[in-house]
């Protein structure tokens, strides 16, 4: 585990009052109104209502536990894919990675951290630029980049899923076609370089950017195809395995598109990890941390608390923030059993 995680059994009363104080400017009531807004409002207010309660803080040092987990195997596998890709000639073993601004999101609302994002960039997004948010899971990426995106002019949040799914349905095809059977023996240089010709990025109807599938017998655009075609079983159920053996073929791409919608003047927002993230080239890279790893935990707890909470109080006309916090003790019980 890293130096920088505190132990479990270290997470109790100390880390409770930095929290409390560093949250305590920024909190609201905990009405049934901020628990609607499911948003950094709402967990904050769960945090600064329950932080004192062991149930609490055992249940967070587990969900804390639990993520960066996850997060450690995550890198494992991305680093396994990058690997490959270095071997296969796909990727540069050293990238030139520009500088990175790091931003500490302790006790900083999503709209405070999008603005100070913003004033670095200055007039970048005026013109159009590719702008990288990495960062271990629970920093609040995803929230960052969706007030980016509604900020910022022209802006668009990239996402590798759809590239990951029509590279699958491609390779699932050249198998069928050619009588191999799909698996990782099936996935070789020749063959993903070969399906990899079949996609392309660029404006193909109604001028707006989208990627194409053209070969094997397909032409497709996958905005019409994301949630038909792509969601066939044969594709879902394949693209854990497609996505071990293309992480470089996919981060290229993905490099590319960012660059021809940035030249086009978009604003492109990627969000991810250091590992893959390094291979596009931006002077516009952050990377979100938390000097109190263990607010992690507590935001994914509050996440599942306030969930079971809803879900509770749905068919009350107006809860009281008495009702709330009782829904969220229940919530909060439930889950320490």
């Amino acid at each position: 585990m890293p130096k920088w995680v505190l132990p479990v059994a270290a997470g109790g009363a100390a880390a409770a009052v930095v929290l409390y104080v560093a949250y305590k400017r920024m909190s609201k009531e905990l009405t049934y109104t901020v628990l609607k807004l499911e948003d950094s409002t709402t967990t904050t207010a769960i945090i600064e209502s329950f932080t004192s309660d062991p149930k609490f803080q055992a249940l967070a040092n587990a969900e804390t536990a639990d993520i960066l987990k996850r997060d450690a195997e995550d890198d494992d596998k991305l680093a396994a894919g990058i690997k490959m890709a270095i071997a296969k000639g796909v990727l540069a073993a050293n990238p030139p990675v520009e500088p990175l601004t790091k931003i500490d999101v302790l006790g900083k609302s999503a709209d405070a951290v999008a603005s100070m994002i913003i004033a670095k960039l200055g007039d970048a997004p005026q013109k159009g630029c590719v702008f990288i948010l990495q960062g271990l899971s629970g920093t609040g990426k995803g929230t960052t980049v969706a007030k980016l995106q509604s900020t910022l002019p022209k802006a668009v949040a990239w996402s590798n899923g759809n590239v990951f799914r029509s590279l699958t349905l491609l390779a699932v095809t050249k198998c069928e076609q050619t009588g191999i059977a799909f698996g990782e023996a099936a996935l070789t240089p020749a063959l993903l370089g070969e399906c990899m010709k079949y996609l392309h990025f660029g404006k193909f109807k109604n001028g707006d950017f989208d990627i194409k599938i053209e070969g094997l017998g397909l032409s497709l655009l996958v905005s019409e195809v994301a949630n038909t075609t792509l969601k066939e079983p044969k594709v879902g159920k394949n693209i854990p395995t497609v996505a071990k053996m293309t992480q470089g073929e996919v981060i290229s791409f993905a490099a590319g598109a960012a660059e021809q919608m940035r030249a086009d003047g978009f604003n492109v927002l990627m969000e991810g990890r250091s590992q893959t993230l390094d291979y596009v080239r931006t002077p516009h890279r952050f990377e979100l941390t938390l000097s109190e790893p263990n607010l992690i935990g507590m935001r994914r707890a509050a996440q599942r608390m306030m969930g079971e909470a809803l879900k509770a109080l749905k068919a009350e006309a107006e809860p009281t923030p008495a009702r709330v916090r009782s829904a969220l003790a229940a919530a909060l019980a439930a889950m320490s059993c």
